[in-house]
C-alpha cells in the first residue's frame, strides 16, 4: 500500500503528510518516511499537547471537531492529506477547511484514501480538491 502511494507522490515535492485521526496516522507515518517528508496529525479536540486551531463540522447525527497544532505547517509547503476511507466526505472537508483557514499559503496537493465508498458521494463535498483512492467501491 505504501509503495503505491509512494509511486504516485514521489517527486511531487510533498513537505508534509497530514494524517487524520486515527487510522490516517497509520498511513501518514510510513508514507512520510518513504517520501522524506514530515508528519502532521489532525486529531479530535483536546488530544494534541500544544496550542491548536479548531474546526467544528456537522455530522449526520450532530457535530464534531478537529484540531491541528498552530505551528504544524509553514507557508509554501506542499502537503498531502491521507485517511483510510472516503465515505460522506465530512471529515476530509473539515480537515481541508481547517488547513485552508489557518494556513492559507499551504498547498494541498491531493487528498488520498485507501478506499472510497463511491455510493456515498463523498467527493461532492470536496469540490476543487484533488482526490485519489486506491480502491473504489
Amino acid at each position: 500500500m505504501v509503495e503505491a502511494f509512494k509511486a504516485r507522490y514521489q517527486g511531487k515535492g510533498i513537505d508534509q503528510v497530514v494524517g487524520i485521526e486515527a487510522r490516517g496516522f497509520v498511513f501518514a507515518a510510513p508514507l512520510a518516511y518513504a517520501l522524506g517528508a514530515g508528519v502532521t496529525l489532525v486529531r479530535k479536540p483536546d488530544k494534541l499537547p500544544h496550542k491548536t486551531y479548531k474546526q467544528t463540522y456537522a455530522l449526520e447525527y450532530g457535530t464534531d471537531a478537529l484540531e491541528i497544532h498552530q505551528d504544524a505547517l509553514k507557508p509554501d509547503q506542499k502537503i498531502l492529506v491521507i485517511d483510510d476511507v472516503l465515505a460522506t466526505g465530512g471529515t476530509l472537508a473539515a480537515t481541508a477547511l481547517l488547513i485552508s483557514s489557518y494556513f492559507p499559503k499551504v498547498e494541498i496537493v491531493e487528498a488520498a484514501f485507501l478506499m472510497e465508498l463511491g455510493f456515498l458521494n463523498g467527493r461532492q463535498k470536496l469540490e476543487g480538491l484533488p482526490v485519489f483512492s486506491l480502491i473504489q467501491y
